[in-house]
């Protein structure tokens, strides 16, 4: 075992067993047999081959009745990826049944019809990850709605926001996410029964009703024409997953940057005999976002050569099209990860109030002049009160006074102000998120 999903040390680091589950070979030469089966069902009931040898060729395409020793040699001596575990299903077939296997479709057929069953599968439970995590994050949201925090842009304190406010974007983003997956399940679960170069030429009179009463036994969609060299479906997918990615690493990575003990603004759940550090007992290191930061991070590559499965020459082109054998395991592996990080950290995320509020008054009230200016508009206009502001907040963060001083100093600012209102103003507490349920039935699309 050389690769990081292989080891028992690493590979819950990297994907979880269930989707490992999905991809591993069992059962894509599983998938590989349930495609053989519904081709052999569809042709007898059109009387292409014997009812009796679609019933066997049924009855054995199961992955334990295959001779994995033989089909492994036939590999070495055939180089090639299907017609091994054609062989060996043919072999575990009786009465010379196995002679119908596989009749009149080709290679790429069984492969790619089987990697959409396997596709399904993984998606499903992608879904289901997103439904749960959507179900941590309304609940924050809802705990969380009048948790004040500092709003930050070009990575410094801007203005007050809450924690719920912030956690209902990544709720909003993640939704558009589910969507997508959605719209694109209709385009993606279609098979491909159409021989050698997508003409159907071998698959007798009736071969438009093969192809449909196949994929139809495997409840997947029939495509208008073939799309052997047509790879868009997938890279489709690939984007919805490469994005679905993208927002859970910023997710992921604003976790790791709050958790700094300078902010510690949240902390990730604690698990019983978690370490985190080999030599200094005390650290509660942020490591299972810090994990899907990682694998994440690693995932971008696959994403980035994606687009080269489309680069099809003419009918068929082995060159780019095993490349998605690779690929997409790899991408469901390390986003399986992924989720599972961050549903585990946002189940029980520690949000730490009073340090957040602590965090707000570092600039001693200063964040709150964008509340003080529009005040002033009322009297001044807003370009004017941003001109007063402006200049005060420049004299009092360079003489080291708080806002409150250097606002009551300017009798600019009290001829229109008291001094109770201008606390008022700087109460960052209340200068915060108004509409976090605006979208109204939007967050609870997938909860």
């Amino acid at each position: 075992m050389v690769s990081v999903f292989d080891m028992q040390l690493l590979a819950d680091s990297w994907s979880t067993a269930e989707m490992r589950a999905v991809f591993n070979e069992e059962n894509r030469i599983q998938k590989w047999l349930d495609v053989e089966a519904a081709l052999a069902k569809a042709q007898a009931s059109l009387g292409i081959i014997p009812e009796e040898a679609a019933k066997e060729i049924v009855n054995k395409a199961f992955f334990k009745n295959l001779d994995m020793d033989f089909i492994f040699k036939e590999y070495k001596k055939t180089k090639h990826p299907l017609v091994p575990t054609i062989r060996g299903l043919e072999k575990a077939c009786n009465s010379g049944f196995g002679e119908f296997v596989h009749f009149g479709v080709t290679t790429q057929d069984i492969i790619d019809t089987a990697l959409i069953l396997q596709l399904r599968e993984g998606v499903n439970i992608i879904k289901r990850e997103l439904k749960e995590i959507a179900q941590h994050l309304l609940k924050l949201i809802k705990s969380h709605k009048n948790t004040a925090m500092m709003g930050r842009t070009l990575a410094l304190q801007a203005l007050p926001i809450t924690f719920g406010h912030k956690a209902a974007i990544w709720l909003d983003e993640l939704i558009r996410h589910f969507d997508r997956l959605l719209e694109c399940e209709n385009r993606l679960y279609v098979g491909s029964i159409v021989g050698a170069v997508g003409t159907k030429a071998s698959l007798t009179d009736n071969a438009n009703q093969v192809e449909q009463l196949t994929l139809k036994n495997l409840e997947l969609n029939t495509p208008d024409i073939s799309w052997q060299p047509a790879r868009d479906r997938l890279i489709e997918l690939g984007y919805v997953l490469s994005n679905i990615n993208a927002t859970f690493n910023k997710i992921a990575h604003q976790i790791l940057l709050l958790s700094h003990n300078e902010l510690n603004e949240v902390t990730e759940p604690l698990v019983k005999g978690q370490v985190g550090s080999s030599t200094m007992p005390h650290k509660r290191n942020p490591a299972v976002s810090e994990n899907a930061v990682t694998v994440s991070n690693t995932l971008k590559a696959n994403f980035a050569i994606l687009s080269d499965i489309e680069r099809h020459e003419h009918e068929r082109d082995g060159q780019v099209w095993k490349m998605e054998w690779k690929l997409f395991p790899e991408i469901f592996l390390m986003l399986s990860v992924v989720l599972d990080n961050m549903k585990f950290v946002l189940s029980d995320l520690n949000v730490n109030k009073e340090d957040m509020l602590h965090n707000l008054n570092k600039l001693k009230g200063f964040v709150l002049a964008e509340r003080v200016m529009f005040a002033l508009s009322r009297f001044y206009g807003k370009q004017r009160a941003h001109e007063i502001v402006y200049e005060i907040s420049k004299q009092g963060i360079e003489t080291n006074k708080s806002f409150k001083e250097v606002l009551t100093e300017s009798k600019l600012v009290t001829e229109f102000l008291s001094e109770t209102e201008i606390e008022a103003l700087l109460d960052p507490t209340t200068y915060n998120e108004r509409n976090i349920f605006c979208l109204g039935q939007n967050y609870f699309v997938i909860c």
